[in-house]
């Protein structure tokens, strides 16, 4: 630790010191992941504790994870016109958020495959705005995966709603290495999140992933009116799940969603989340994903990857502006963080 986190750690309340001291020797001496009541005690640790726990969190990053970067970009094959009614997303068909369904074919799915290769990311995620695919999708995925395989040297992942175990079977004839299904919110929160499909239904796409051998990212969205508490839950519950990737995303409320008027998460809280994430799973990637340039902005941004991240996707999301990828390498090597090669991953 340095010397700076380490004064700053000695100074602050004295529940703070325990928990810190606690996850000092379980989590980075260990590698043991802190469980819900401990994960809680880190939320709730003051401002004047966070340099310190930063810096743990980073310490356990680089002890249990190294020190490489993870790069990925991701499009989406499918926009808007969702059936779902995700209260945060302005894909969904049942809000009046101003996103057209649109389509993408295999040039252009190849052609932002080509440019995301280029920026140095090592993957690249095909994303579909819909509850779950069809024939249609399997066959433009088909098609599109094959296609990109024989242009580009970039792992293919995919995130395309809840599967059958037949559609699981599919994607991994296919190539796809790492799927993407988020828990989203906690089993606890969910029902003021999602009405159209349960947290089970999610959790079972989930299992079904990992048992196929395909690697499983599996994230959540915070700032979205839940608890403290409900975050320590959504925490643990990930870490149960135990997948290899959990992308953080914070709410960046969308004009015409239910949560379009909810505020911003405080930057301080946010970089409390990262590290309380980071102790609660010390091996897992743990991506920066959306509404962090807004949230943290670009100090924020620097102190969360020195606080517990250790992938990011760049460019732009969804529906949404990320930052300028030249912006995010540039941080990266100015922090001496090497960048994931594709080789290593194979």
């Amino acid at each position: 630790m340095s010397t700076v986190a380490h004064e700053t750690e000695q100074t602050g309340a004295p529940e703070d010191r325990d928990i810190l001291s606690v996850a000092r020797e379980q989590v980075l001496e260990r590698g043991v992941p802190l469980n819900e009541t401990q994960i809680l005690a880190v939320m709730r640790t003051s401002d004047e504790s966070l340099t310190a726990l930063l810096g743990l969190a980073h310490e356990v990053r680089m002890k249990w994870c190294g020190p490489e970067v993870e790069v990925e970009g991701i499009v989406s094959i499918k926009t808007g016109g969702c059936p779902e009614d995700c209260h945060f997303c302005s894909q969904s068909g049942q809000f009046t958020s101003p996103v057209r369904s649109l389509w993408l074919n295999i040039p252009e799915l190849v052609k932002a495959a080509e440019q995301t290769a280029a920026t140095g990311a090592t993957e690249f995620c095909i994303v579909a705005a819909v509850r779950g695919p069809d024939e249609r999708l399997m066959t433009q995925m088909r098609e599109g995966v094959a296609a990109i395989k024989a242009a580009v040297d970039i792992e293919v992942a995919a995130s395309l709603g809840m599967l059958s175990q037949a559609q699981v079977d599919d994607l991994v004839d296919m190539g796809i290495h790492r799927y993407n299904h988020n828990l989203e919110a906690a089993r606890s929160f969910f029902p003021k999140v999602v009405t159209t499909h349960t947290w089970e239904e999610r959790w079972e796409t989930c299992e079904m992933v990992r048992a196929s051998g395909m690697e499983l990212c599996c994230g959540c969205l915070v700032g979205m009116g839940e608890t403290v508490e409900q975050r320590a839950e959504l925490a643990a519950q990930l870490g149960a799940l135990q997948p290899d990737e959990v992308p953080l995303n914070f709410l960046n409320p969308r004009p015409g969603t239910p949560f379009g008027d909810l505020p911003l998460m405080e930057s301080s809280e946010a970089l409390r989340t990262i590290a309380a994430f980071r102790l609660a799973l010390p091996r897992t990637i743990l991506r920066y994903a959306g509404g962090r340039e807004l949230t943290l902005g670009d100090l924020g941004t620097r102190e969360g990857l020195l606080g517990g991240i250790n992938a990011v996707i760049v460019g732009n999301y969804l529906t949404t502006l990320g930052r300028d990828p030249e912006e995010d390498l540039a941080l990266l090597a100015d922090l001496k963080m090497p960048i994931k090669a594709l080789s290593s991953s194979l």
